[in-house]
């Protein structure tokens, strides 16, 4: 009742919220049914609201990375794509770079699904499926609305990338994610969707591809030796000293405390606007944009000799690649 579900409804799946205090934190419960054989399915997603309230400086992103993100949210124009899998950290990226924004004058606009974290100074609305408010048909609207910064949850389907792009390329900065497993393949998806090529070498400016890993806790954490074939995994010299999750009191007996992100982030060039304009191959395009900058794979190898991360948590995140492509 108190997360807006129809009690009464049990034969199709719902989807609530509700806002709690925990403590002395104050957290949005996402609440989703299912029904199954033996009766309904019950997932709670529990988001913290100070999440929201993080500083752009604050995500964990490296320093070139972070720079770039920064310098390209101050563009009149173009799209700035994240992408990664469900529980990736893409929303909070959007979310630190308009409150980046929203100290300016600028008009900022969203249509996210759902709207995860309010945002002040920002105009935000949800997608609603039963009345055929979808991503396209909010971002239509949006932009009779004179926005300067729009931010679209997702692009799902040919029709809302083509707004999105022709958006981007009439005045408006447009931030927006899409599930892919690199940075390059971001351009590939677009591409599969029907977008020409011209038009994605034209608007595109920036895309951050990243994953969320554990922190390893500074209390308990254990000195390791990388074994052979880990180090032939991470291509990290054998032998190079590791640490590894041991669990104490300060971390719960996990061995981690909190979350950092690990990331990859293609700036797009006059060179790389020619290299998709011709259709350039993945590999070729990957090849020219880490030449001078780290890859996901190269940044979460400095995460695990730093100590920062574990061997393990790379090998997850590894695997979440393989469940973004299927």
């Amino acid at each position: 009742i108190i997360s807006r579900l129809d009690i009464s409804e049990r034969r199709l799946p719902q989807d609530g919220r509700v806002s709690l205090s925990l403590g002395n934190k104050r957290v949005d419960v996402r609440v989703s049914t299912l029904p199954s054989t033996y009766g309904e399915r019950i997932v709670l997603r529990l988001l913290d609201k100070q999440s929201a309230q993080i500083n752009i400086q604050h995500l964990g992103l490296e320093k070139n990375i972070l720079k770039n993100y920064q310098t390209t949210l101050k563009a009149s124009e173009g799209i700035i794509l994240v992408t990664g899998p469900t529980g990736s950290g893409k929303t909070t990226t959007l979310y630190a770079g308009l409150r980046y924004l929203s100290d300016s004058s600028q008009n900022i606009l969203t249509v996210e699904d759902p709207i995860e974290y309010t945002l002040k100074g920002v105009g935000q609305t949800q997608v609603n499926p039963k009345t055929g408010y979808d991503f396209a048909m909010g971002l239509r609207s949006m932009l009779r609305q004179d926005p300067d910064v729009v931010m679209v949850g997702e692009i799902r389907d040919q029709e809302t990338a083509r707004i999105a792009i022709q958006a981007s390329l009439t005045g408006h900065l447009v931030l927006t994610t899409v599930h892919t497993n690199s940075a390059v393949g971001a351009i590939t998806r677009l591409r599969d969707m029907g977008i020409e090529p011209f038009l994605l070498s034209s608007s595109l400016k920036t895309i951050i591809s990243q994953r969320l890993v554990r922190r390893l806790c500074n209390h308990c954490k254990r000195e390791n030796q990388l074994s052979s074939s880990m180090a032939k995994l991470f291509n990290i010299k054998k032998g190079t000293t590791v640490f590894k999750p041991k669990g104490c009191d300060h971390c719960d007996g996990t061995g981690y405390v909190g979350r950092i992100a690990v990331a990859e982030s293609i700036q797009i060039d006059a060179e790389l606007k020619n290299m998709i304009h011709e259709k350039a191959s993945e590999q070729a395009i990957a090849k020219y944009a880490f030449q001078h900058h780290l890859s996901i794979d190269e940044a979460g190898q400095d995460l695990i000799v730093s100590g920062i991360t574990s061997a393990e948590e790379l090998i997850r995140i590894n695997n979440q690649k393989d469940d973004v492509s299927l």
